[in-house]
């Protein structure tokens, strides 16, 4: 069934059992890998927080959430290869495991300028976990991408946090623009 979101028509990408199951999965390796230690999961606003919602009540471990916002969209359907810093984080993670968690990775330019931005705050490790990959898209290698949700084609998405124009992010599914 397709949808219009402003000047937009999507059609269904991935559904909500889908992206339920696959968090739970996501949720239960995180447990395993982060057990010897209090992590700091870092929601990257605003396109994370579903996910992040959904995924932190799947951890059984001590942890902490703190957010940052970047934008590198601006409403349109493309990157705009300039990193928007919005917010920073604001919790000392200074000799800490940090966990990056983001909506989706598709240059890997936000992500990579947000890596550097927190190593020279000097953390115990940092890895990167994305509900999506656009592989195809990436420009730079990311090492510390080590938990993905779902690879997808290079499409324009919406839903589960995803917007376009700031709209869609409600919807409890992702679809892909026509």
């Amino acid at each position: 069934m397709k949808i219009k979101i402003a000047d937009l028509e999507f059609e269904p990408l991935i559904n909500a059992e889908t992206i339920e199951e696959r968090v739970k999965a996501i949720g239960l390796q995180l447990n395993e890998d982060f057990k010897q230690s209090v992590p700091v999961f870092v929601g990257v606003l605003n396109g994370s927080f579903l996910f992040i919602a959904d995924l932190i009540k799947q951890i059984s471990i001590p942890c902490e959430i703190s957010f940052t916002k970047l934008a590198s969209y601006y409403g349109g359907t493309t990157s705009k290869l300039k990193i928007r810093d919005d917010i920073d984080l604001i919790v000392d993670i200074k000799g800490r495991d940090v966990l990056i968690i983001e909506d989706i990775v598709d240059t890997g330019n936000t992500v990579h300028y947000l890596i550097d931005k927190l190593k020279q705050r000097g953390p115990a490790s940092i890895k990167v976990c994305s509900l999506l990959l656009k592989p195809t898209a990436l420009q730079k290698k990311i090492d510390e991408l080590k938990y993905v949700g779902f690879e997808i084609e290079n499409e324009f998405v919406v839903g589960y946090g995803l917007d376009y124009k700031e709209m869609g992010r409600n919807l409890d599914a992702i679809y892909k623009k026509v």
